[in-house]
């Protein structure tokens, strides 16, 4: 019993932003959102429905956005790794800084963690100012505490003028 609670202690809430803006975006994100719900050690708890979003500080053309809730063991970094991986298996290229891509994952939050390392920083430094992170976080944690920032439901409001829609499938 004493470990069975341990192992439960050792699991954590995570958030992940999914986004596409190259080939198939709907197959890009259905797959991602599939291998994020096979990760070892991992459920997926919540995922949100599919934005169509206008890309911010890059170009190309318009994303398709969602987030998904995970219950995991894996550590920050494993997680990070993880989601890299799934990004690679589906043709993820970096030319450049914010180029466009066929996959991107974010790891959002984890837990209570706080973390800057040049691995990775969480929460994520921008989520907060992002329409197409808050409105599909909002879609399935609406009262989840963003750091130093508030609840997802009260930042939608500064997010307001940036164009999401709902993709309609």
């Amino acid at each position: 019993m004493v470990e069975r609670a341990a192992a439960q202690a050792r699991r954590h809430q995570a958030f992940v932003g999914l986004g596409s803006n190259l080939g198939d975006r709907v197959a890009a994100l259905d797959t991602a959102l599939a291998a994020l719900a096979a990760l070892p050690a991992t459920t997926l708890v919540a995922r949100s429905s599919f934005y169509e979003s206008a890309p911010v500080e890059a170009p190309g053309d318009d994303y398709l956005n969602a987030v998904a809730q995970l219950d995991t063991a894996l550590t920050p970094l494993a997680l990070l790794a993880a989601l890299q991986s799934i990004e690679s298996q589906q043709g993820r290229e970096r030319p450049y800084g914010n180029a466009p891509r066929t996959l991107d994952l974010d790891l959002l939050l984890h837990g209570e963690v706080a973390l800057a390392s040049p691995e990775l920083t969480l929460p994520h430094p921008r989520l907060h100012q992002r329409a197409f992170v808050l409105v599909p976080l909002a879609e399935i944690a609406p009262t989840l505490v963003i750091p130093t920032h508030g609840t997802v439901g009260d930042l939608i409001d500064g997010v307001a003028a940036q164009r999401i829609a709902k993709l309609k499938r």
